[in-house]
């Protein structure tokens, strides 16, 4: 398998001093006494925030400060070239920097911070695909006074190559597609996918050997993980699907533990109960569990959120038990799809807070987030898979880092939580909404 070319620019080690003004400002509170934050922007890319830290001016950066990540941005060879085209008959693109006093978000529509000033910096990426580039690191003076009672923000820009594999599904995850790897123009089929309804009579009785396409049936230790949930009422129960390699040899699934139950008096699948899915791989002539993906419907005046938690499970010999580490905890859209993320480098998008294991925070390390924890394997961008919103076809589109793969497994592990998410879209739907025929089981689309 050819990787693709990607190229990640890198914003972090931020802080701001400020000079000590001789009045206060307009609104009372001086600016080196209030919070800071900056927008950053990359043309055509959407717009990030993060904090920026406050340092006494005669401090100097880094002594005592945490080096952290606070943007991220990821680039395709098209991207690149996009870029490129773009500055034949302009600049060089730009990364551009507004740092705010107050703090971040609206009032009645209004910003509520304070723009403090902007700045600029060039980037040249060209053969960024494939050497490491720094643009800027060190202290930049904010705003038109450039001389020295104007603020200063220390930032480092970077960008390291990123090569990524990745796979497009052929079709709906239910409708049991073919997967392809893609690279620029070139599609090959790698794995095939079946979907399936896992059998309630029988599902901790058979061994894998008698029946290696359904998972979820052939792990007595499954429902210690999961949640053998059998009530009467609005549920979705049962789904599974299995990623073979072009050999028919099953080399990862999802398996749905828990069921998606909506809760009393409501149509909804909460947070407080959500449904749950694991994440198998073969290993010892058995199935073991990877990872526990939990999906739910966020409450909220439009109701239209997708919730998810995805937990990294150790094997047996790890003597993790069930407890995990959450590698992701986000929202997507239901109306629009969005794109689910494993990214160990985000700062601002890695919360461990709910983990059961040892804190592993990008942002106790030294160097953007790389310093986690021994037991922690993935490093840096993992994963990220586009999900359509609800009644859209969804076709899913999933990159992986090579980093992260070494075997046919690792791969079809990261297609097969891509293939969870997706469907979780549809089994988080409205009790109210009807599924299509695929995601019924057959005694249900009888009726």
């Amino acid at each position: 398998m050819d990787p693709c070319p990607f190229v990640r620019i890198l914003v972090g080690n931020l802080a701001l001093k400020i000079p000590v003004a001789s009045k206060p400002a307009r609104s009372g509170v001086h600016p080196a006494t209030s919070p800071c934050f900056c927008k950053i922007r990359l043309k055509n890319f959407p717009l990030q925030t993060s904090i920026v830290p406050l340092i006494p001016p005669d401090v100097q950066f880094p002594d005592g400060q945490p080096q952290t990540l606070a943007a991220s941005f990821h680039l395709s060879k098209a991207d690149l070239g996009k870029l490129a085209a773009k500055s034949i008959f302009a600049a060089k693109p730009c990364l551009k920097i507004s740092i705010y006093t107050g703090r971040r978000g609206t009032t009645c529509g209004v910003n509520s911070g304070r723009l403090l000033g902007r700045v600029s910096v060039p980037l040249d990426l060209e053969g960024t695909e494939s050497r490491s580039c720094v643009f800027h690191n060190g202290w930049i003076s904010v705003g038109k006074n450039a001389k020295g009672s104007s603020a200063h923000l220390h930032l480092n820009v970077r960008t390291e190559p990123d090569p990524r594999f990745v796979f497009q599904f052929d079709g709906e995850p239910e409708c049991s597609p073919q997967v392809f790897q893609i690279q620029e123009n070139i599609r090959q089929p790698v794995f095939t996918c079946k979907f399936s309804f896992r059998n309630s009579g029988d599902r901790y009785q058979r061994s894998r050997s008698s029946s290696q396409s359904e998972p979820g049936s052939s792990m007595g230790w499954l429902s210690s993980l999961g949640s053998d949930r059998e009530r009467p009422g609005k549920e979705r129960k049962g789904w599974s699907i299995t990623v073979h390699d072009l050999s028919g040899s099953p080399v990862a699934a999802a398996s749905m533990v828990t069921p998606f139950v909506a809760s009393p008096g409501t149509d909804r699948v909460s947070r407080s109960n959500p449904g749950a899915w694991l994440i198998l791989r073969p290993g010892d002539g058995t199935w073991k569990p990877w990872g526990r993906l939990e999906a739910w419907r966020e409450r909220g005046s439009s109701d239209c959120l997708l919730g998810y938690r995805f937990e990294l499970l150790a094997d047996a010999s790890g003597g993790m038990g069930a407890a995990g580490i959450v590698l992701a905890e986000s929202t997507l859209s239901t109306n629009k799809g969005g794109k689910f993320m494993i990214d160990m480098s985000a700062n601002g998008r890695f919360t461990p807070a709910n983990s059961c294991s040892p804190a592993c925070s990008p942002r106790n390390s030294g160097d953007f987030g790389y310093g986690l924890w021994p037991y922690c394997m993935y490093r840096g961008f993992v994963m990220s898979s586009r999900v359509e919103g609800e009644g859209k076809c969804s076709k899913p589109t999933v990159e992986v880092s090579v980093q992260h793969v070494n075997c046919t497994e690792d791969a079809a592990a990261f297609v097969a939580l891509s293939a969870a998410i997706d469907l979780s879209m549809d089994a988080c739907r409205l009790f109210s909404q009807k599924l299509r025929k695929e995601l019924c089981q057959p005694q249900d689309v009888m009726r």
